[in-house]
């Protein structure tokens, strides 16, 4: 079951719809003049029923064959209007709607890239896929069709109704008698496919996120031999599926039966009690005939009711997922939100602590009031961070993380699996907000910066290299600003010991392929570490660099590296004393604490802990490493 599924409550479709009224408002003269020419064109095909009773009373009646042609010539014109009419409104809408689903897709689109880190690690991406895509499409279509022709049908059931009473009011009660248990009908109906319409288009999220992960998991299915276990989760929500949709197409049957019966019935008493009273003399030929083409004129706009609410309930299901992710709070409002939750139990964390610092909202800081230059460089102060969907009662990943990487130095972070040390590392960008402490950059608080100045500021490479579906230069330049050229593209390839990339056929323009797939494991870390540097930023943030590269390779690019940490502040999450060795200084992550920090050789001398990772043995036991990252997701 997806983590994003809907809680069964109730809604009311009309109240969800209307918050589309904000996309719509630009285009909605056009919108509202195309529905006047549909309710125009409607009211057309209700006078041929009059232009009919006239002929029957009057020419046909009187044998007058010039009345006859006449009479079929206004038909004629009445048909051709009526279908001008139709063709304009269609015309009318086109335009429109397109433009508004495209803006829905680009602000939802503009929306989940501010979403914090932790709302996509909680979303299937198939979820998110069919709301951009599948979801959108169905509110095209309604704005395009139901929303027009339910008040277009309803006008025109309700002039069409006028008109057969002033032709005959016991007809018209004849006709009338269906209303009542066709509402009660459609009442229930709407209730039932609302449940079922959220139901399909949630499971429609389900099977886009198996297929979406079939094919880029492509490699781990093939390898594993793993191609029928997945073709048989497949198979299993697409059956799913298929049953919701057959309980769509049973509940649509349903009330579509009920809807074209009952007014049938009511037409065919109508024509047994007109014709009765035709042979009476008490009503004319030309009346019963207008008044059946009236009733048969409204059959499609009655039988159309069904069709239409349950695709006014898609699109209000739709309206509702779209939504969910629209209010989800983006990364401003997930950082006022932490720094509230954080702020009163910052006290309470200080004084647990006996060893009398002060808060880390303080003017002062134990090292601050020394020297002042000490505030520089990148620090962390009394940093604590819990995952806003750990469960309640559990550890904190990062419980009072303190430290400080001087201006120009390197500094490498080591700790056992599972230790927090990437999750510190994301903190650095605001990928997530810290719970309580704050991190400084030069003496600045980083929730005080704007994130596009602070990213401008901090470069990141991720253990796992990610690449996007371009060129190897745009993939590259891509961490650095629109002025970066080839000059800077070379350098950071360099670096990176990435020449590899002129080797590729198109050189730099290669396309790279879907995330990279095409590359090797080291080239795409290759690449990732050339993005990283490009545009020589002020704060370097590398996690693990280096894990898929060979022994050559890596002591090249360490090599290259280093002159680019001479310029730079930097922290490293390092695995192997290679790694580790690049730094100026070693910090010790434990227990969600810094436990030590110093030299490589100093802290293999004095830290048992830093010498047992650094040995290559056994990582420690649980109760003598945290196990904060991966627990606290579960």
């Amino acid at each position: 079951m997806s983590t994003t599924r809907a809680t069964a409550q109730e809604r009311h479709a009309v109240r969800t719809l209307l918050r589309l009224w904000p996309y719509v408002r630009p285009v909605r003269v056009r919108l509202f003049t195309a529905a006047f020419v549909a309710v125009l064109a409607s009211c057309v095909g209700l006078v041929i029923p009059l232009v009919l009773k006239w002929m029957v009373d009057g020419p046909v009646a009187d044998r007058d064959p010039g009345g006859v042609w006449l009479g079929a010539l206004y038909l004629l014109l009445l048909g051709i209007g009526e279908a001008l009419l139709f063709g304009l409104r269609r015309w009318l809408v086109a335009r429109p709607l397109a433009h508004v689903e495209a803006s829905m897709r680009a602000d939802l689109y503009r929306h989940l890239q501010r979403l914090p880190v932790a709302f996509h690690d909680r979303w299937a991406s198939g979820q998110l896929l069919s709301r951009g895509t599948t979801d959108l499409m169905l509110l095209r279509m309604f704005l395009a069709f139901p929303l027009t022709f339910l008040l277009v049908n309803g006008v025109t059931i309700l002039v069409g109704v006028i008109i057969m009473l002033m032709q005959d009011w016991s007809l018209g009660l004849v006709i009338l008698g269906p209303a009542v248990p066709v509402i009660a009908v459609c009442v229930v109906f709407e209730k039932r496919y609302a449940r079922v319409a959220r139901r399909a288009q949630d499971q429609v999220g389900d099977l886009t996120t198996v297929v979406e992960e079939s094919v880029l998991g492509i490699r781990i299915i093939k390898g594993f031999g793993r191609h029928r276990s997945q073709a048989r989760a497949f198979r299993e929500l697409s059956g799913r599926l298929r049953g919701t949709e057959l309980r769509k197409a049973r509940l649509l049957a349903a009330i579509w039966g009920v809807i074209v019966m009952l007014p049938e019935v009511a037409i065919g008493a109508a024509l047994v009690v007109g014709a009765v009273q035709v042979a009476d003399g008490a009503l004319s030929a030309g009346t019963l005939v207008a008044f059946l083409s009236t009733a048969l004129a409204l059959r499609w706009p009655v039988e159309s009711i069904g069709f239409l609410l349950a695709m006014s309930q898609e699109a209000a299901t739709a309206t509702e997922r779209y939504f969910e992710v629209m209010d989800a709070e983006g990364e401003a409002g997930v950082a006022a939100s932490s720094r509230a939750a954080g702020a009163a139990p910052r006290g309470a964390e200080q004084r647990a602590h006996p060893d009398g610092h002060r808060s880390a909202g303080s003017r002062t800081h134990p090292d601050g009031d020394r020297n002042a230059g000490q505030q520089n460089g990148l620090r962390f102060h009394d940093v604590r961070f819990r995952y806003p969907d750990a469960p309640a009662g559990s550890p904190p990943v990062l419980d009072g993380v303190d430290l400080h990487i001087r201006p120009g130095e390197s500094m490498a972070l080591v700790g056992a699996t599972g230790s927090g040390k990437t999750t510190l590392t994301a903190l650095v960008p605001r990928l997530h907000e810290v719970t309580s402490g704050r991190i400084t950059l030069d003496g600045r608080d980083i929730t005080e910066m704007p994130r596009e100045t602070l990213r401008a500021l901090v470069a990141v490479a991720f253990e796992e290299p990610t690449l996007f579906s371009a060129s190897v230069g745009d993939n590259v330049l891509m961490g650095a600003d629109g002025t970066a050229g080839e000059p800077e593209l070379e350098r950071a390839l360099a670096v990176a010991q990435a020449d590899f990339a002129h080797a590729l056929p198109q050189g730099t323009d290669t396309q790279v392929g879907e995330q990279g797939l095409s590359l090797s494991g080291g080239q795409r870390q290759r690449l990732a570490l050339a993005r990283a540097v490009v545009g020589r930023p002020r704060f370097l943030v590398l996690d693990d660099p280096l894990s898929a590269l060979d022994v050559h390779t890596e002591a090249a690019v360490e090599a290259a590296l280093r002159q680019v940490l001479a310029d730079t502040t930097a922290l490293i999450v390092a695995h192997r004393p290679s790694t580790v060795l690049l730094a100026d200084r070693v910090a010790l992550l434990s227990g969600g604490r810094i436990a030590a920090t110093g030299t490589h050789h100093e802290l293999l001398r004095t830290n048992a802990e830093y010498a047992h990772l650094m040995s290559g043995e056994e990582a420690m036991s649980g109760e003598q490493a945290t196990s904060g990252e991966q627990e606290a997701r579960l």
